[in-house]
């Protein structure tokens, strides 16, 4: 290890966020493969009701296993990242002390929508998450996530000729969405876009340690809708029943207005 911050000062925080399927547990994996010889490092996922993203980082060999730890959240995966992220925080706090010093902690957040964004009380910047195979026309649409992180990756670039996306439009789409914040076009089988994503992390280390780099909220979370029984990619209201929300910038507690009906709300 190299550079390591002293010993009794925290770890920069960094959240992964993104669509289910867009590659945030591989993206960790990735990191930790490419910066644990480097860098001390360590891990928390969020789950639902289960382990398996923790899992299967452990199983991947990137880390030493106990570095690396879940949060079962118990309720929608953005809650415990933004509303409520006395869970995450204690697990960050619990994995610093026990390996103190630290120098960077990944927080995974569970997949949820394009709404979702790290509680910049909990995380000091933030990665989203998107990936070619989700549609080319996903980062156009925009949302807090996708305009405001400190970087949006979009992953799986070398996919693009197999699932129809035009990967540099779908960049430049990005880089438009973002009024010029940092847009990476990412694949695990790309060295130049690795080592850009290594670049980047360690810029973001030396910013942060110096006490220039300043957390960003990106932002209230859009009106969302849960439907009932886990699922978590609906985007509109529908008559199985479900959940729509919204989120103040200040938001700590939240409450959930049944649906009965499309688009109705009690």
């Amino acid at each position: 290890m190299t550079d390591l911050a002293p010993a009794g000062t925290r770890s920069l925080r960094l959240g992964v966020a993104g669509p289910v399927g867009t590659g945030k547990s591989s993206l960790i994996a990735l990191i930790c493969r490419e910066l644990a010889d480097e860098l001390a490092l360590g891990v928390i996922t969020n789950d639902i009701y289960t382990d398996e993203d923790a899992r299967f980082l452990r199983s991947a060999g990137v880390l030493d296993p106990e570095r690396i730890r879940a949060v079962e959240t118990g309720a929608c995966p953005h809650t415990a990242i933004r509303d409520d992220v006395t869970a995450n925080l204690l697990a960050v706090e619990d994995l610093e002390a026990d390996f103190a010093p630290l120098d960077v902690v990944l927080v995974e957040s569970g997949g949820d929508n394009l709404t979702a964004t790290f509680s910049p009380a909990l995380v000091d910047a933030q990665i989203f998450v998107l990936d070619v195979a989700g549609g080319g026309d996903v980062a156009r649409k925009g949302g807090p996530g996708i305009g405001r992180a400190d970087l949006l990756v979009v992953n799986k670039t070398d996919l693009g000729p197999y699932v129809g996306v035009d990967v540099p439009q779908m960049v430049a789409d990005a880089q438009a969405a973002r009024d010029g914040r940092p847009v990476l076009g990412l694949s695990r089988t790309d060295r130049d876009s690795i080592e850009v994503l290594k670049t980047w992390l360690r810029g973001v280390l030396a910013s942060f340690r110096s006490g220039d780099h300043v957390a960003v909220d990106p932002g209230p979370m859009a009106p969302h809708f849960h439907a009932e029984g886990g699922e978590h990619q609906r985007s509109h209201a529908d008559e199985d029943g479900g959940y729509v929300h919204s989120h103040g910038p200040d938001d700590h507690e939240h409450d959930h207005a049944p649906v009965t009906g499309a688009g109705s709300q009690r």
